[in-house]
């Protein structure tokens, strides 16, 4: 198999992943619904990302729409990037990094782009499907589906802690998806094997 072939397939597994386990959350869990997976230190917590990353926003439907046209330009950027190293033959590794960063962009853009148009609200009860009144909002304005939550530690700050005495602590707090791990993981082993990935890439 070539190894635009191994890139192409990698990238359609996890989308393919992705939305099965997002679709599924919509349509059988309310927001702040949670299904225990390792009792309370790791579950399925549905909750949906209005903006960019650890919920921040951007002013509304003008801002959601600059940020879905940037995801769409970061998409273009990385596909070009990613097209450039195979035609220079590059490692695997490097290869299979910025496919999962593609394929995590991409995965995240699908529900900002299509999941308003095809999906009901899911504040009150499971979101319906092509629902006949419509979806919750239009092309571009939809929400990022969340729910891998692993709450390993939950305990407090102590009193004479510097810094937020007495308050919560809870680690791992961000809930993500397939795609944000598959960022994460793709950046993170650049980072870790950039020497390994590039040192044949000229």
């Amino acid at each position: 198999m070539s190894l635009a072939k191994k890139s192409v397939l990698f990238i359609v597994v996890i989308l393919i992943i992705d939305q099965i386990i997002k679709i599924w959350v919509k349509t059988h869990m309310q927001i702040g619904d949670e299904i225990y997976i390792f009792g309370k230190r790791g579950m399925l917590h549905f909750i949906e990302n209005n903006g960019m990353a650890f919920g921040m926003e951007m002013g509304g439907k003008t801002g959601k729409f600059i940020l879905s046209l940037f995801r769409i330009i970061a998409i273009t950027g990385i596909g070009w990037f990613l097209s450039s190293i195979i035609k220079k033959n590059a490692n695997l590794g490097i290869v299979f990094a910025v496919s999962a960063i593609l394929a995590g962009a991409a995965g995240n853009l699908i529900d900002s782009a299509l999941y308003g148009m095809i999906f009901s609200e899911s504040y009150s009860a499971p979101a319906i499907m092509f629902p006949p009144g419509g979806g919750y909002s239009s092309f571009l304005q939809g929400r990022v589906v969340d729910m891998f939550y692993f709450p390993v530690i939950q305990t407090h700050w102590p009193q004479w802690s510097p810094f937020r005495p007495g308050e919560s602590f809870v680690f791992f707090r961000p809930i993500f998806n397939v795609s944000d791990s598959a960022i994460t993981c793709g950046v993170l082993s650049i980072l870790i094997f950039q020497k390994r990935m590039f040192k044949d890439f000229n």
